[in-house]
């Protein structure tokens, strides 16, 4: 499996609606969501995995979890709460860091 993040969300072959950027990082609305709010938030670099991540991107770690905390703080406030998750290993499907920020109702599909 391709690597979705790299390949079309930040290529910008994929469209996808933004919420929040910075130099580093990007979110956006899950392009296939799981649930009524679903947003992605994601490293520009490539990063494999949480668990990849070294002492050299300690900034870029501080980047990525300040946009999280935005992305979250806006779904609580819309919400009421959120879920922030993200998965490693045989449960990370893209093998790109990324953060999944949701709340609602599961959809079906």
């Amino acid at each position: 499996m391709g690597d979705f993040y790299c390949d079309e969300a930040l290529s910008g072959r994929a469209a996808i609606q933004k919420v929040a950027e910075t130099e580093g990082v990007l979110a956006f609305r899950h392009t296939r969501p799981h649930w009524t709010t679903h947003i992605v938030v994601v490293p520009k670099r490539h990063i494999a995995s949480l668990t990849a991540l070294s002492a050299a991107d300690d900034a870029l770690v501080l980047e990525l979890l300040g946009v999280v905390r935005e992305v979250a703080g806006m779904v609580e406030a819309e919400q009421g709460g959120a879920h922030v998750v993200t998965n490693v290993g045989k449960y990370q499907d893209s093998k790109h860091l990324h953060f999944h920020v949701y709340a609602g109702e599961v959809l079906q599909g």
